[in-house]
């Protein structure tokens, strides 16, 4: 197809992922044609920087010829075997050892997925089947944070917390709940970070008291939040929450689907406070976006009730045609060993420090109200009014022109609509790429700000 006819087809035919379906027939798609590092390379020959890593997901960049080589390799010699009837693959018992040795002690067990949503979805379903396993049916309620996001699945769009993600979908369900977030930069107490942290532990207790403990069954939540505009808590935020989980008798789940292989430090995001929840849930760098892959880890206390629970002979019906999919699972030994072997995670460290470095230095525009990081995962908030955090009118459609903008001056990020830039780096970023990317951020908002409309609504 020429590319006339690519972007026609694509309009009439291709439903794209959280679009306005209008806007996107009217606008047309931008067609990706190849990448390597940290640059893609779009059907018109622009040269952009990715400092999104795709969707937050292509942790060691693009263009690793041993990754091609891993797929290559499997497809060649097995390229499916199903995981029914008592079969498997030598890639997914591997894969799965080895997110054993490097995730928290107490997960020993791990089911593979196809991506973020279902392992959240796979998530509830083992917790649903392990209550009723051991006797608790009646523990059926769950609870996550407001701005959370826990994928798009008919179950998890409703932990999710998002408008767009519940917006004539009917969720969240009667058993979803949610308590707010740990947003400094929004807080009544932005420095107080132990006043933030004991607010949030009494409003997870105050939740589990209005239900009862014995509805309660888990606490879902992401160490940063992503798609909820990369809201960082103070430090001891993820540890205060899982102890209160321990005294309420309720599951604590960590959702790394972002936070796993770097993207916050380490090689899971739970390790910045030494804290072990009762099942993680992982995909986006654990196969680094070459391949659809997600997975839950479990503890061995929740395996152990849910196998104890079924009757000799009686199935635990759940799975997936494509669960531990060798050629997802080769690719996923290959992206580890480029983390730790390779030297991509000890690079996202190094280059932390520079990248938040680079963030803090937006904080002179007129456009900028804060800036948030940890790792290589970061975000600026815009205000119209830095004394007053206020936010701009939506009617002036900033994040719309913040992107329009951002691809003129040839970089990738995210632009939320309540107007926060979020930034997620591959972890093979240089120091100029990260000084390149400071620099076509700021000349985008330069140009936002030309706008005597945008320019008008700056207060001070």
């Amino acid at each position: 197809m020429s590319l006339a006819t690519l972007i026609e087809s694509d309009r009439k035919h291709l439903i794209h992922p959280v679009a306005n379906y209008r806007a996107h027939e009217n606008r047309g798609v931008t067609v990706l044609e190849r990448g390597k590092g940290a640059w893609l390379y779009d059907a018109n020959g622009n040269e952009l920087l990715d400092a999104f890593a795709g969707l937050w997901c292509v942790n060691t960049g693009y263009g690793h010829d041993s990754i091609v080589k891993a797929a290559s390799e499997q497809m060649a010699k097995l390229p499916y075997a199903t995981g029914y009837f008592h079969f498997g693959a030598r890639p997914a018992i591997e894969l799965a050892q080895r997110l054993i040795d490097l995730s928290p002690q107490n997960l020993q067990h791990v089911y593979f997925s196809l991506g973020g949503s279902d392992a959240v979805d796979s998530a509830v379903r083992f917790i649903t089947h392990y209550y009723n396993a051991i006797g608790r049916p009646g523990k059926k309620h769950f609870i996550a944070l407001e701005r959370g996001y826990h994928g798009s699945s008919s179950t998890g769009a409703g932990l999710t917390a998002i408008a767009s993600f519940h917006r004539n979908f009917d969720v969240p369900l009667q058993t979803q709940h949610h308590i707010p977030s740990p947003y400094p930069y929004r807080s009544e107490t932005p420095d107080d970070a132990q006043a933030i942290i004991a607010k949030s532990v009494k409003a997870l207790e105050d939740k589990v008291a209005q239900l009862g403990t014995d509805n309660v069954a888990a606490f879902f939540c992401e160490p940063v939040q992503g798609s909820g505009g990369v809201i960082v808590p103070p430090k001891g935020w993820l540890k205060a929450m899982r102890e209160a989980c321990r005294r309420l008798d309720i599951l604590f789940v960590a959702d790394e689907v972002i936070t796993a292989f770097g993207r916050i430090g380490p090689m899971f995001g739970c390790e910045n406070e030494g804290v072990e929840p009762d099942l993680m849930t992982i995909a986006k760098g654990l196969t680094a976006g070459y391949a659809p892959m997600g997975a839950v880890l479990m503890s061995d206390d929740v395996y152990q009730g849910i196998a104890d629970g079924s009757k000799p002979g009686e199935a635990v019906g759940h799975g997936q045609t494509y669960s531990a999919h060798p050629v997802s699972a080769a690719i996923g030994l290959e992206v580890l060993r480029l983390y730790t072997e390779g030297g991509l995670l000890a690079n996202g460290q190094a280059q932390a420090p520079k990248f938040a470095k680079g963030l803090d230095s937006l904080l002179d525009h007129p456009l900028v109200g804060d800036s948030r990081h940890i790792g290589l995962l970061g975000a600026v908030e815009l205000v119209a009014d830095k004394t007053t955090r206020a936010r701009f009118d939506p009617a002036l459609k900033l994040a719309d022109r913040i992107f329009d903008a951002s691809y003129r001056n040839k970089v990738i990020f995210r632009a939320f609509g309540d107007n926060i830039l979020g930034f997620a780096p591959a972890l093979c970023y240089t120091e100029d790429e990260v000084n390149e990317m400071v620099k076509r951020v700021r000349k985008t908002l330069d140009d936002v700000l030309e706008d005597a409309d945008v320019r008008s609504a700056v207060k001070g």
